[in-house]
């Protein structure tokens, strides 16, 4: 594999050392060919966007050879790179000349180094230029300098290109004599495919620990009572028709915003602006506000609407009202009124014209708006780019005022408060709140604590948290709610069927081995259940990796997702342990093994993080895309909990996939477990097509 790609920047956030093992392009088997690397399912037009692909340059989807220094595949959204030698037939200089759709890049060294390559020539740098095929002359770019080549020499060359879903894709490289395409009597391949990748090496030994250390749950012991919690919502034994489970499923809120809202993404999906075009058009304003113009031409918004819980209830200076005043102005009003345009109607009326003043001096006025309370805690299918809930500034100071009160009385001096991480609410407006606290406190000694745990709020007669109860009122009535902790050491057991997605399972791996060299959790464990994979040895990757713990199981017959997690759930001792459905095409946040710990109680919760899908040629660096938010098939549950209400559904969901992750939601919920709903941040599923997935077969052209 050429050494001089590592120069480049890495794609992956790890150090990589490759050792080549070099055989002689003098052996007739490598004359007359280069390497060709395929890297499928990727968008954009130019070299840049390539280069951002999580598997450029190390991974390609495929690794062959071509025969000249042409490719016109009729395909979409795709990149490669051909490289190897050049074998002038002559001494002399050459022009050398490329044309492609889309960009592409010809580079050429001095000699056969790859650490000399030179950009010779291109079509361009943005992703808007192409050329028809043979199409030499478009731009200047597209026709190197005069080359002084030796015969007796060979020059190492790479030949980059991308291509998206449009035009007549191709790249091709010629002599300048003629415009030849330079074919296989002048070309040899590089190496042979023979690559070994070592990840780590010890480039990266000191070990960054997330988090600061945890306070032990058992100093926590008498700080608040115990209390019973018994969710209204919880509707164990309650009989559901099939995927209905859904509809029991809320959103919990956080504080501090933890902007996993998308806001780039709204041009798209207008989740919280709602607009009118008139209003958009003619005031910049949406519907939801009200111009109200007065006499002294200042503009005054007013605010008013409802909200849907179950029951509607009226929200003061939350929603705006529409209400419009005349003032005295009508001729823009008549003039849109009557549908004409300035442009194509300016001619047609038979009277005098006459241009608007602007007013200068007008103003407005506005009350702080949170669109946010707008929204319910129920799953809006509809919208999947609103990101989490969030819960008010006065609500969670009160909380953590009351908490910390609590613990001052029971150490005093003891502790102090240096900032809060993270508060999350879910809602029970009947009986009370639960509360995650996460919180960095302070010892006497100086030494920094982090404590994380659930506490309950009691609901009060006359009013509770959904109501505003704010610090100023009667001392809150925190509890711990029983039997409901979280386990900080539990193992947590990534279980992931696959078949025939060797880029996919190599990159897998080395996720898990970044989040163990970045956080030192050894209490994970990987499960990879295969279907007869033929595309690389996952058993040996597995032994040769840093993962603190891994288990491999050789499957038979078909890709049965249901079936391939059950086998590896089967493969599972501690039914005290957690269990994660997950999927191959995974990012992960560094702290996600903990995260999943937080969010699953035994005997009580299960875990569906919601996972930003990310559009063709994002990545997790510039991510574009939209919220899975009708996806539960990332799923944390202890598996206590999921042997209780009869593991995957493998009778029913077979040669099939779609579905099952909701119709174990069903059978959660009816078991009695609530399922925490979260966005997460830094939590994305990689684009990826169906083309060559599990049982898929291959199309051979004719």
């Amino acid at each position: 594999f050429p050494w001089y790609v590592l120069k480049k920047p890495a794609p992956w956030y790890f150090w990589y050392f490759v050792i080549v093992c070099n055989i002689s392009v003098t052996q007739s088997a490598y004359k007359g060919m280069a390497n060709l690397h395929i890297f499928e399912d990727w968008c954009g037009t130019s070299i840049s966007q390539l280069q951002k692909n999580l598997h450029y340059p190390l991974y390609p989807h495929t690794r062959t050879t071509v025969k000249k220094l042409a490719v016109s595949p009729s395909w979409t959204n795709y990149g490669l790179r051909i490289f190897g030698y050049i074998h002038p037939y002559t001494d002399g200089d050459f022009l050398f000349a490329v044309a492609s759709d889309d960009n592409s890049e010809f580079w050429l060294s001095e000699d056969e180094n790859p650490d000399n390559l030179k950009l010779r020539a291109y079509v361009g740098k943005t992703g808007r230029e192409w050329t028809a095929p043979g199409e030499y002359g478009k731009y200047a770019s597209q026709i190197s300098d005069l080359i002084p080549l030796q015969k007796n020499n060979k020059y190492f060359f790479e030949l980059i290109h991308k291509q998206n879903d449009q035009g007549t894709d191709h790249v091709e490289v010629a002599i300048r004599s003629g415009f030849s395409i330079i074919d296989s009597k002048f070309i040899s391949l590089y190496t042979s495919e023979c690559v070994c990748v070592i990840l780590g090496c010890g480039c990266r030994n000191v070990r960054v620990v997330l988090g600061l250390p945890l306070l032990d749950r058992a100093r926590l012991q008498g700080v608040l009572p115990e209390c019973i919690y018994n969710p209204s919502y919880i509707i164990k034994g309650y009989p559901l028709i099939r995927y209905q489970g859904l509809q029991f499923v809320y959103l919990t809120y956080v504080y501090p915003n933890d902007y996993t809202r998308l806001t780039h993404m709204e041009s798209d999906n207008k989740c919280f602006y709602r607009g009118n075009p008139y209003y958009l058009e003619r005031y910049g304003f949406s519907n939801y506000i009200q111009l109200d113009l007065r006499e002294n031409e200042e503009i005054v918004i007013k605010y008013k609407g409802t909200v849907n819980n179950e029951k509607e209830k009226e929200i003061q200076d939350n929603v705006i009202q529409i209400e419009e005043v005349e003032d005295g102005g009508g001729e823009e009003d008549s003039w849109v009124n009557q549908g004409f345009s300035e442009e194509e109607d300016y001619d047609l009326l038979n009277r005098a014209v006459f241009d608007v003043e602007v007013k200068w001096s007008q103003t407005f006025q506005a009350k702080p708006l949170d669109l946010h309370a707008l929204r319910s805690d129920w799953i809006d299918l509809k919208c999947n780019v609103s990101g989490n809930l969030l819960l008010e500034e006065s609500e969670a100071l009160s909380v953590v005022e009351a908490f910390m009160k609590k613990l001052n009385r029971k150490f005093p001096r003891q502790f102090s408060l240096e900032r809060i991480v993270n508060i999350e609410k879910k809602p029970d407006y009947n009986r009370g709140s639960r509360y995650l606290l996460e919180l960095d406190l302070q010892e006497a000694s100086g030494r920094h604590l982090r404590l994380v745990q659930y506490i309950y709020v009691k609901r009060t007669e006359d009013r509770g948290f959904h109501k505003k109860q704010n610090a100023q009122d009667a001392e809150l009535k925190l509890c711990n709610p029983y039997s409901f902790y979280w386990n900080p050491t539990a193992t947590v057991h990534f279980i992931v069927p696959v078949k025939n997605q060797a880029h996919w399972v190599q990159k897998f791996i080395s996720d898990m081995e970044e989040m163990y060299r970045t956080t030192g959790d050894q209490n994970f464990n990987v499960i990879i259940t295969d279907y007869e994979s033929t595309d690389m040895n996952i058993e040996q990757a597995l032994q040769n990796s840093y993962l603190p713990r891994y288990q491999y199981l050789r499957l038979s017959g078909n890709f049965e997702r249901s079936a391939g997690l059950q086998a590896g759930i089967d493969l599972i001792s501690d039914d005290h342990s957690i269990v994660f459905l997950c999927d191959l095409h995974i990012h992960f946040p560094p702290g996600f093994i903990d995260t999943v710990r937080k969010h699953c109680v035994e005997r009580h919760m299960a875990f569906a993080p919601i996972v930003m899908r990310l559009n063709c040629g994002a990545t997790p660096l510039e991510p574009d895309g939209y919220w899975e938010v009708n996806g539960f098939g990332l799923l944390g549950i202890y598996k206590s909990d999921l042997d209780s209400i009869g593991g995957m559904n493998t009778k029913e969901f077979t040669d099939r996939w779609g579905g099952e992750d909701w119709e174990l939601l069903d059978r959660i919920i009816q078991g009695g477990l609530e399922v925490e709903r979260l966005y997460l941040r830094n939590f994305f599923h990689h684009f990826h097509s169906k083309r060559g997935m599990w049982n898929r077969q291959m199309l051979r052209n004719t």
